[in-house]
């Protein structure tokens, strides 16, 4: 394999500017991206970015990387070529996630260039959400988006299933504060202003308290200690409601999630729709078990999702291209 550099103007560059674009849990960013000469580029897991305590099986990391994966695909298919994948190329190097080479070429469609558009429209939110509805069809749409990627896109609908969930990410939120060494963790991927970093979260990434919602915020800005329960709360601000599953729990279903993710991110973006994510009960084994049997449609849950009109976004910043690409 050719290792080469990043440099100006590069095509893999050019496709690590799209990857980076993706969400990972606190901004964590846990990707490496390799070029394999002029063949095309690979997407590696860098593991020191991993949680060892909210991602010990390193699930979160993967869907992360899918996310980038996608973005990867995408921007290729902007380029006019379709994208060869080949997942897991090296059972030698577990790290090695994907491989994915320059194929015929074939002109974009229009929904491919509306995703590509979208990338740098696309935003996480962390707070509440408009009230106001959502696009006729918008919801058949992103369901589709999922199961083109093999993935499911269950809404919550129903009043008893979203408290329910609130419910499980409430206590998936209470038990992570209540755990010192997970305080921890979270802290060491907040930063603050003054401080400012190129991966993690600002801790004022939101003004509004992290329980102002029925759905429980992570308490970046550290103000559950001075103020235990917010001024007011924000009824009908959660938005909608919606669990993204796979019917398989391992690495190969968790990269897929996260290409999944990404593609029901974007469709979403480019109707100026965002997300806000909850991954809080997720990373809890029972809690995860609870919403596969109740909420969850059956399907192995991977990502909780309120999607909707956000008032304001906060940008978080991506690492260099230096940092990234080898």
């Amino acid at each position: 394999m050719s290792v080469i550099s990043a440099r100006p103007g590069h095509a893999s560059a050019y496709l690590a500017r799209a990857a980076v674009t993706a969400p990972s849990v606190h901004n964590s960013q846990p990707w490496l991206f390799v070029a394999d000469g002029d063949r095309g580029i690979e997407v590696h897991a860098d593991a020191g970015r991993r949680l060892p305590l909210a991602d010990p099986h390193g699930r979160e990391m993967l869907i992360s990387c899918g996310a980038a994966l996608f973005n990867v695909r995408l921007a290729m298919r902007h380029l006019g070529f379709k994208p060869v994948v080949r997942d897991f190329p090296d059972p030698g190097d577990p790290a090695c996630l994907a491989r994915v080479m320059w194929g015929a070429y074939a002109p974009p469609t229009g929904e491919e260039q509306r995703l590509y558009g979208a990338l740098r429209r696309r935003h996480t939110v962390r707070g509440p959400l408009l009230t106001d509805p959502l696009p006729a069809g918008l919801l058949d749409a992103l369901s589709e988006h999922a199961h083109v990627e093999g993935a499911d896109l269950h809404v919550v609908g129903d009043t008893g299933g979203r408290r329910r969930l609130a419910a499980l990410v409430r206590a998936g939120e209470d038990a992570q504060r209540g755990e010192p060494a997970r305080v921890a963790e979270q802290a060491a991927w907040t930063w603050r202003l003054a401080r400012p970093r190129a991966d993690g979260v600002r801790a004022d990434v939101t003004v509004q308290h992290p329980d102002f919602l029925p759905f429980a915020g992570r308490d970046y800005a550290g103000l559950v200690p001075m103020f235990p329960a917010p001024p007011r709360r924000g009824h009908g601000q959660s938005g909608l409601v919606a669990i993204l599953g796979t019917d398989r729990d391992d690495r190969r279903a968790w990269l897929r999630a996260g290409q999944a993710l990404e593609r029901v991110l974007l469709h979403a973006a480019a109707h100026d729709v965002m997300a806000a994510f909850h991954t809080q009960p997720l990373e809890l084994p029972h809690l995860r078990a609870q919403i596969r049997q109740t909420v969850g449609a059956g399907a192995f849950p991977q990502m909780i999702l309120r999607l909707g009109y956000a008032p304001g976004v906060c940008p978080l910043p991506r690492r260099p291209l230096t940092e990234v690409l080898r």
